[in-house]
């Protein structure tokens, strides 16, 4: 018999989907993680049950304990789903522009959730710097700390990119990703170069976001423009992302990223998130830079449904001049 211990153990070993359409239109073949199959919905219940377990391992967590993050959903839902599952209270600090959908999900896990308005890393009162000074004051408390944990991208290094490699039997080309904390490119990353140093690792930045410039140029600086998006993008390099090998980078707009969006959903029947959109659109430019023939990974974060009030809702979208045509 094939049966899964629990959430935890039905973590990962997620499909692998080629998304016909891009690759008819390339003549690659465009390959899409499927993390929205997770238990917990998201590409982020593999780096929450990697900060758990790590914290365990290390026993910092004991039965009973409280597991504290600064998040923009995605991590605070898995963490959520194990502290339910491994008998911990939650505690999940969530800027307050974040979906409903996601906060509504929060609390109905059994999540304490605190909303706080949105600052810039650099300020005190940033989300996640709030969240570490929770954790400092309650005894028994850990800050899962996703951005600068490495054990994030150790879960990624350990099961993501030996997933990917096994399931194209070592014939990919090219590995694209956008990144928040780091834990995804960089785990990702770190197994698919051991395996072949001929595997490109491609970054793909919302607008506005640091870390374009960070690859072509060694700084972090904003690109132009903003974006819709959620949970990916950085003002700076995590330690998650830091020394992350990354060969190529897309600074991709919502203009790029929304409609993909949709041409996933109404193509390839997928109903996926606005990350989604901007790593399936720096795969297909990767594709058609490099011609037909080649092997491209990527990654659907996590589903559609926890966007539905924005990303798929036509009059929000028209007021942000971001409505489809057609």
């Amino acid at each position: 018999m094939d049966i899964c211990d629990g959430f935890v153990g039905a973590i990962g070993r997620t499909p692998l989907i080629r998304l016909s359409a891009l690759s008819a239109e390339t003549g690659c073949e465009i390959l899409a993680k499927a993390e929205w199959l997770n238990p917990g919905g998201s590409v982020k219940d593999r780096a929450a049950w990697g900060i758990i377990n790590n914290a365990e391992r290390a026993g910092q967590l004991r039965p009973g304990g409280i597991v504290v993050e600064g998040t923009a959903g995605n991590t605070g839902i898995g963490l959520a789903h194990i502290c339910n599952a491994r008998g911990y209270r939650c505690i999940i600090v969530i800027p307050e522009t974040q979906t409903q959908e996601k906060i509504d999900l929060l609390k109905t896990l059994g999540a304490e959730v605190h909303l706080v308005p949105p600052a810039p890393y650099s300020d005190p009162n940033n989300y996640q710097k709030i969240a570490g000074r929770m954790a400092a004051e309650m005894e028994g408390a850990i800050w899962a700390n996703q951005f600068d944990n490495t054990a994030n991208r150790d879960a990624h290094y350990s099961t993501t990119g030996p997933e990917i490699w096994e399931q194209c039997a070592g014939q990919i080309d090219a590995f694209v990703a956008a990144t928040g904390t780091g834990g995804t490119l960089g785990g990702v990353a770190r197994a698919l170069k051991e395996r072949s140093d001929k595997v490109r690792i491609v970054l793909a930045d919302p607008a506005g976001s640091s870390l374009y410039n960070y690859v072509y140029h060694g700084t972090p600086s904003s690109s132009s423009g903003s974006s819709i998006t959620e949970g990916i993008g950085s003002s700076r390099v995590t330690a998650n992302l830091q020394d992350t090998p990354i060969d190529t980078a897309y600074s991709i707009p919502d203009t790029e990223s929304v409609p993909m969006v949709y041409r996933l959903l109404y193509q390839e029947g997928l109903f996926v998130g606005s990350s989604s959109g901007v790593n399936v659109s720096a795969a297909l430019r990767l594709a058609k830079e490099l011609g037909p023939g080649h092997t491209i990974v990527t990654v659907l974060c996590d589903g559609g449904a926890r966007y539905s009030s924005r990303l798929f809702n036509s009059q929000w979208l028209a007021e942000k001049q971001l409505l489809p045509a057609g």
